[in-house]
């Protein structure tokens, strides 16, 4: 063999050699992934209180509409408008003059009519006594006692009448029934005023406390009972519901208020029933017809399951979703039921048990089944 060719063949089995040599030995093996670290939120049972904000509007506490109950000419205007007033206190006078003249003559009629009777008794047991022992006729003692019985249903006639001119009196001065706040005035000194007119002389209003209407889902309402029903809620104050305002601002009201009753029936236009509270109102921040939005504490839920709302989300179908550590250190998935938001929580009726550890951190990076390590727990939001 040419020595070139030895050459050429001993430097290719040499590369050979090394190419087998790198092949065998310098290959790394590749690098598997390890658990992906994560945060958890343990669940475990707590009492919830369950509230509903509801849209609803102020209503007076009292209301009084000021009527004249005689006719006349309005003398006098005690009050000034918009002004705080009490109760009995003096609004209006109806001149009293007439009805004062009616007094005195319904008077003087009652007086003659009472100086009418003694002489007819005094007659009419004078002859019943003769009568008895046939000194006169029973006729004369019978037309006695008829004329003392005219007398005295004379007299009773009368003390009817001055007691009804008295009433027509004491209407003239026209006092406020309730204590609160008076509008405007409809009539000025001077007016013509009839009884009983249909457009009142001022409006009295009072406002503290006050009342606040809201509306509420009839099917809303049915769920509610049946929950309480099954026992799955609890009544969250006993028979005494409280409730809070939001004013149209959106600032809250500073006092508190109870629920006071329920409506027994159902506006067929808009399916919902009426929900009346009472809240105080000392400094008369709520004006009637202003618009609010209740806050009622309806149930409470004796053994809630609360999830943070970071670590819930929701499957292109809109089934809420959380992923959870299982048993043997992987995620696992889990479909929830969710009933409402409480804070930054959800209220899970359905897909979580007690103890159950929930990925708040990290799970963009995880699929179902991944192996996870926990990272340090993260203390649940209130």
């Amino acid at each position: 063999m040419h020595p070139s060719h030895r050459r050429r063949t001993r430097l290719v089995c040499g590369l050979a050699l090394i190419a087998a040599s790198v092949a065998c030995g310098g290959a790394r093996p590749a690098a598997v992934p390890g658990p992906v670290e994560v945060t958890t939120v343990t669940v475990q049972p707590e009492r919830v209180v369950l509230t509903t904000e509801l849209p609803g509007r102020t209503a007076p506490y009292l209301v009084a509409e000021i009527r004249p109950r005689v006719n006349g000419l309005i003398q006098e205007r005690a009050f000034e408008e918009g002004a705080d007033v009490r109760k009995g206190s003096l609004l209006y006078r109806i001149d009293p003059a007439p009805y004062q003249s009616a007094y005195e003559q319904a008077k003087a009629a009652l007086a003659v009519a009472e100086a009418n009777l003694p002489a007819a008794r005094s007659l009419s047991e004078r002859l019943a006594g003769l009568a008895a022992i046939s000194a006169v006729g029973q006729q004369d003692a019978d037309n006695a006692a008829a004329a003392l019985a005219r007398a005295e249903a004379a007299a009773d006639s009368a003390r009817a009448v001055m007691e009804s001119a008295r009433i027509q009196l004491a209407y003239t001065p026209l006092e406020a029934p309730i204590s609160g706040r008076i509008g405007r005035s409809a009539v000025t000194v001077g007016a013509l005023v009839a009884a009983y007119q249909p457009v009142p002389l001022a409006v009295i209003q009072q406002l503290d406390p006050i009342y606040v209407d809201v509306t509420q889902s009839s099917a809303e309402l049915l769920k509610l009972r049946r929950a309480l029903a099954s026992g799955a809620l609890t009544s969250a104050n006993g028979a005494i519901r409280k409730a809070r305002l939001v004013l149209e601002d959106g600032t809250p009201y500073a006092h508190e208020g109870r629920l006071q009753f329920r409506d027994v029936t159902v506006d067929p236009t808009t399916g919902s029933v009426t929900l009346r509270m009472v809240f105080p109102n000392p400094e008369l921040v709520l004006l009637p017809g202003m618009y609010v939005r209740a806050v009622i504490e309806e149930a409470a839920h004796e053994a809630a399951i609360l999830a943070p709302q970071q670590g819930v989300t929701r499957n292109p179908q809109g089934v809420a979703t959380a992923l959870v550590i299982g048993a043997d250190g992987t995620a696992q998935e889990r479909q929830l039921e969710v009933d409402r938001a409480i804070g930054d929580r959800w209220l899970v009726t359905k897909g979580l048990a007690a103890g159950d550890r929930v990925i708040v951190e990290g799970q963009q990076r995880i699929r179902p089944g991944a192996p996870v390590k926990e990272a340090p727990t993260a203390a649940p939001a209130k």
